[in-house]
């Protein structure tokens, strides 16, 4: 009790500063109050959605489920983070692309942000690709290991294709899905672009002979802006192109496969920023300006 009463106080005095710092921020026009407070509020709903996916991927694998690990936190992460911050994505799916078993689903990277963009629209049985150095993240690196994430060395070239091939077997097998993000990095980027994709998703698809699923995420900079530190409630649009299929594709292939799908998901970026836009998702401060203009393009 001496120790969980302190914890208790720290976690209330947490959640009470979280509104009070938005309100403050909004009525005094200090945007970096609510910066602040949102990002903190970001930071709780991590913890507290880890740390319950470490207890959920424990029982989960004990019944047999434990590909819904993930699944299950990301819906967690939805919820408390719409409480707690006034964010969301709203998924446009007219295809059920999304419900394609198994599949290679890549999305375009802006920001921390996407995280919770995952939790809004993750599909069942899939499991996220993250850098080895997540693994060692208490509470997030617990719940990665225990519910399938496929680590990823970016420093060796031998590891990393060991990892593919074993989320080959693993997707063949158990037909467990995968999320990647092509670029590779965030993008932080102002105006709907995509950075140069990497070719790892394409191989991965074209190796286990499953479709690949664009997720396209509208430009969020009105609603999150890191560098100008804004974060404003919104609700940001989510647009799943139809699936690609990749079975009679071969490595030789991967190239034209990237450009194809690269081409097709910025043209859908422009396109559902544009829709952002007229939905007024956080129209404040020069960065939604720029995005306007950007897509007038």
């Amino acid at each position: 009790m001496a120790i969980l009463a302190p914890l208790l106080y720290t976690i209330l005095s947490i959640i009470l500063s979280i509104p009070l710092l938005t309100v403050l921020g909004t009525l005094l026009s200090i945007p970096l109050l609510t910066f602040i407070a949102r990002c903190t509020a970001s930071f709780f709903c991590l913890i507290l959605c880890a740390s319950y996916g470490v207890l959920a991927s424990i029982v989960l694998r004990l019944t047999g489920n434990g590909g819904l690990s993930q699944w299950t936190v990301a819906r967690a992460f939805k919820w408390t983070m719409y409480v707690f911050t006034g964010v969301t994505f709203t998924i446009s799916d007219p295809s059920s692309a999304l419900s394609t078993r198994p599949a290679v689903f890549i999305g375009n990277h802006q920001s921390e942000l996407d995280v919770l963009m995952l939790g809004c629209m993750f599909p069942r049985y899939c499991s996220v690709t993250a850098k080895r150095s997540l693994q060692y993240v208490p509470f997030l690196g617990w719940f990665m290991l225990l519910s399938k994430t496929v680590f990823i060395n970016r420093a060796s070239n031998k590891e990393a294709r060991a990892a593919f091939s074993n989320a080959v077997t693993t997707m063949r097998e158990e037909r467990q899905s995968v999320f990647i993000f092509p670029e590779g990095t965030r993008s932080y980027a102002k105006e709907p672009r995509l950075l140069p994709f990497k070719k790892g998703a394409f191989h991965l698809a074209i190796q286990a002979g499953v479709p690949i699923v664009p997720v396209v995420v509208a430009n969020y900079s009105g609603v999150l802006d890191v560098k100008r530190r804004r974060f404003e409630r919104g609700s940001i649009p989510v647009s799943v192109l139809p699936k690609v299929e990749t079975k009679g594709l071969k490595a030789e292939d991967v190239g034209e496969l990237l450009e194809r799908v690269q081409r097709d998901m910025e043209a859908e970026l422009k396109r559902v920023s544009q829709v952002a836009v007229e939905r007024g998702v956080a129209v404040k401060g020069e960065g939604v300006t720029g995005m306007k203009d950007a897509v007038k393009q």
